[in-house]
């Protein structure tokens, strides 16, 4: 039995198509019958998703910025009520 702190270490190389056949199959044992190792890979393979997304956009300048000050406002405004 694989455990999950050897299942974490490999995720990445799993996910990269760079395990050994043997490896890959522990993980996909391993993953089927775990449900927080699961949860790590779908949150991972998720991740990998939106940040490869070509969707994804800049900000624009200043935009940091204006939104922290317009947070501190806000947390102002509700502090004096």
């Amino acid at each position: 039995m694989v455990r999950c702190k050897t299942i974490i270490a490999h995720l990445s190389e799993y996910m990269d198509g760079d395990t050994s056949v043997e490896m890959r199959q522990k993980i996909e044992r391993h993953l089927r019958g775990c449900q927080r190792c699961n949860a790590v890979y779908d949150s991972t393979r998720k991740m990998l998703v939106i940040t490869g997304d070509e969707l994804v956009f800049e900000v624009p300048d200043g935009f940091g910025d204006r939104l922290h000050s317009f947070v501190d406002s806000m947390l102002a405004s509700s502090e004096s009520h």
